[in-house]
């Protein structure tokens, strides 16, 4: 699998796992997806959408047919109250931002029973902006203290607000990960924006949020061109366009195909037609 390198120096696989809703499956399709050859993992310490627990049940197995924790990528997130279960809580309602949020860093460790994080996520915003740099220090904190290796935020469509978080940040964020939809323009502005100042952007609901591209005759012709999938064709799109998707399909045939893109490339020409599908 390409990876990309991060302004921390962190390798990022072209294409992450994704562990959201998979509820008592997580630890087998994350066992299955690194066994098929995923290398990158993304998951949340939010345990309304997330068995973060079971993702590290899942890593378990990979260590113990012989896989190396330096090999993969974990990406985890902070999730903040107004977006968590309040009857399974990570932490404490009561305490501190910084206390969650560094309490949530531990739980996370724990879970995915490893010493460390290679990314770690805001999953949102947090108003006012005074709030999002508290946060934000502290999550510099456990940057400067080794218990992740890179920071970043999700769920942010606003680039301005990226922006001042940037100018403030005595860490740069690493990673925007968003969800790749229509309604906010595809973040086309963003994703340049990230482009230019060293930032990875990774995208979620990928396929989920755009079967009027994935299905379109575009698309189709384009997959009959090169003997592969829709779904195939879109990926590749994706990731040659600077975009790290997350993937979070149960199928095994879909893993083994969706893996495969970077066995073939888009010539421009097909490139320069999807990309015409977003205007």
């Amino acid at each position: 699998m390409d990876y990309v390198i991060s302004n921390q120096n962190v390798h990022i696989p072209c294409m992450l796992y994704g562990t959201a809703w998979k509820k008592e499956r997580t630890a087998d399709l994350v066992a299955l997806a690194l066994e098929k050859g995923f290398k990158g993992i993304d998951t949340a310490c939010q345990p309304k959408h997330y068995e973060e627990a079971l993702v590290g049940e899942g890593l378990e197995r990979f260590y113990n047919k012989g896989g190396k924790r330096e090999a993969l990528f974990i990406q985890t997130k902070f999730t903040p109250l107004s977006g968590q279960d309040p009857q399974r809580l990570p932490y404490k309602a009561q305490a501190s931002l910084e206390e969650q949020i560094m309490t949530s860093c531990n739980v996370s460790k724990q879970n995915l029973r490893t010493e460390y994080l290679d990314s770690l996520l805001l999953h949102s915003p947090l108003f006012p902006y005074t709030h999002l740099l508290r946060a934000w220090r502290t999550l510099e904190t456990l940057c400067e203290n080794g218990d992740t290796h890179q920071i970043g935020i999700s769920n942010c469509y606003d680039l301005s607000l990226v922006e001042q978080l940037y100018k403030d940040a005595r860490i740069k964020p690493s990673v925007v990960q968003n969800r790749f939809y229509a309604d906010s323009h595809y973040d086309a502005s963003l994703r340049i924006w990230c482009k230019e100042q060293g930032i990875i952007y990774q995208s979620f609901w990928t396929l989920s949020a755009n079967p009027h591209i994935v299905h379109s005759p575009t698309l189709q012709t384009i997959a009959h061109q090169y003997t592969k999938s829709v779904e195939q064709i879109f990926y590749r799109y994706v990731t040659q366009r600077d975009i790290i998707p997350l993937n979070g399909t149960t199928s095994l045939k879909h893993m083994e195909e969706d893996l495969s893109i970077f066995e073939f490339t888009l010539d421009d020409v097909s490139l320069e037609k999807i990309d015409l599908l977003f205007n």
